[in-house]
C-alpha cells in the first residue's frame, strides 16, 4: 500500500496533496511567523488561493466556476497548508467552507449568479456568522433577528467571534425569524450595508494571523432576495454545514500534529544530543515520539474516514463529531510533546512548535466545545440504541 492509498483515495487527490504541499512550503511557510507576530492577516497571500491556486469553490461544480471536487479534497488542502500556518488557514476555512460550501449548497441561481465568481475568485473574502455574546453552544438562544418589512428584512444584534471580521466583504448570517427557537433564517449580507459595523478585533492567544471580531447589525436592511433557502427553513442547512466544518477543523489538528511530529523527531534523532547520544536514544523520549506517532496516525485514520462520507444531503453528525473531539486533542497532546521534546528551543519562537502548540488549543473551542461534542455524540447513540 503506498503513502496516499488511506489518505489520498485517488490519484487527483494525491496531486492535489502534492501541489499544496510545495506551495505551502515556498509561500505559506516563510511568512507564517512574522504575521503571527504582528497579528496581522496576510491579504495579499490569502487571495492568492483564488487567483493563483483555484483553491476556492473546491465542492462547487465546475459549470458553476468550481473546481467540482469532495470534501476529501478540501481536507487534504487544509491538512497540508496547516502544517505552515493554521491561523491562514482558519481564514481559508471560514471562507471555503463557512461560506462558500454552505452558500453552494442552499441558494438560488439568482444568488449564484451574483456572488459566486467574487468569493471564488478572491475578489472578495467571506465569513460565517452563528454565534453571538450569549449563544455559542447554544445556537439556538441566538437573539439576531430579521423581520420582514416589504422587499427588506430588517436585521438587528450582535455577533460574536466572527472569523474573517475587520476584512470580510460579504457574511451568511442567521438570524431569528420567529417566535419559535428553530425559527432560524440565512441572509447574504455584505459589509458595506449602512447599519453593519465590525467591533474591535481581538487579541487571541493562538491563530493570531486570522482576523477574529464582533460583527453589528442596527436596522441593516437585507434585501428579501438575500434570504437563503426558505424563511425559518436554515436549521437543517445550518446543522449540516457544521459536519464538513468540524472535519476540517479535525484537519487543521492533524496538520498541526504531523508538522509538530516532524520537528521533535527531527530535532532528537539529528540536532540534539546529551552524554554523547541523540536525545532520541533515550527511552523518556521514545516515549513521547511513539505515542505522538500513534495518536498522529489514529486521527488521521478517522479523519479521512469520516471526510469520504460527508455529504450536506445526509446526516453524518456524530462521525463528524467524534473526530473534532479526538484530533483537536491529539493536536494539543503532540504539541506540547515536541515543546518536552525540544525542550528550550521548543519553548521559543525560533522554532514553530510554540506556535502551533497555541494555535492547536482553539480547535478544542472553535467550531464546538470538547464538551459539546461529548454531549451531541451521547445524544446520537442514546438515539440509535433506544
Amino acid at each position: 500500500m503506498s503513502d496516499f492509498d488511506l489518505f489520498s483515495p485517488t490519484e487527483m487527490h494525491s496531486q492535489l496533496r502534492e501541489m499544496v504541499r510545495e506551495w505551502g512550503l515556498k509561500n505559506v511557510e516563510p511568512q507564517a511567523s512574522e504575521f503571527d507576530e504582528s497579528e496581522k492577516f496576510n491579504e495579499s497571500l490569502f487571495r492568492r488561493f483564488g487567483s493563483e491556486l483555484n483553491l476556492f469553490g473546491v465542492t462547487v461544480a465546475e459549470e458553476h466556476g468550481g473546481t467540482g471536487l469532495d470534501p476529501v479534497a478540501t481536507t487534504i488542502i487544509i491538512e497540508e497548508l496547516s502544517k505552515y500556518d493554521p491561523a491562514l488557514m482558519l481564514s481559508y476555512l471560514a471562507h471555503e467552507v463557512l461560506f462558500v460550501h454552505n452558500f453552494y449548497n442552499n441558494s438560488n441561481a439568482d444568488q449564484r449568479a451574483r456572488y459566486l465568481s467574487k468569493v471564488i475568485s478572491g475578489e472578495w473574502i467571506a465569513g460565517m456568522a452563528m454565534s453571538e455574546p450569549g449563544a455559542g453552544t447554544d445556537v439556538l438562544g441566538m437573539t439576531t433577528s430579521a423581520v420582514r418589512e416589504g422587499d427588506y428584512y430588517v436585521l438587528n444584534g450582535t455577533k460574536q467571534w466572527i472569523t474573517n471580521g475587520i476584512v470580510g466583504d460579504v457574511f451568511l448570517v442567521y438570524a431569528k425569524t420567529g417566535p419559535n427557537a428553530r425559527d432560524v433564517s440565512a441572509f447574504i449580507v455584505e459589509a458595506s450595508s449602512p447599519g453593519f459595523s465590525f467591533g474591535r478585533k481581538e487579541r487571541k492567544m493562538g491563530m493570531r494571523a486570522s482576523t477574529t471580531s464582533p460583527l453589528s447589525f442596527e436596522d441593516v436592511q437585507v434585501p428579501v432576495e438575500n434570504l437563503v433557502h426558505d424563511e425559518g427553513g436554515a436549521m437543517t442547512c445550518m446543522m449540516r454545514n457544521l459536519e464538513i466544518e468540524r472535519v476540517t477543523l479535525a484537519a487543521q489538528a492533524c496538520g498541526i500534529a504531523s508538522r509538530c511530529l516532524d520537528e521533535m523527531t527531527r530535532y532528537a534523532a539529528s540536532e540534539r544530543k546529551a552524554f554523547g547520544e541523540y536525545l532520541v536514544e533515550f527511552g523518556q523520549m521514545q516515549r513521547l515520539i511513539a505515542e505522538s506517532y500513534s495518536e498522529t496516525e489514529a486521527a488521521r485514520a478517522l479523519l479521512y474516514h469520516v471526510a469520504r462520507t460527508i455529504d450536506p444531503t445526509k446526516r453524518r453528525s456524530a462521525p463528524a463529531d467524534a473526530v473534532k473531539l479526538f484530533a483537536p486533542t491529539v493536536a494539543e497532546h503532540v504539541s506540547r510533546a515536541a515543546i518536552q521534546v525540544m525542550g528550550g528551543n521548543g519553548y521559543t519562537r525560533e522554532y514553530p512548535v510554540e506556535r502551533l502548540h497555541r494555535d492547536a488549543i482553539l480547535l478544542s473551542i472553535g467550531g464546538g466545545t470538547n464538551e459539546a461534542m461529548q454531549k451531541n455524540i451521547v445524544r446520537d447513540l442514546k438515539r440509535l440504541y433506544r
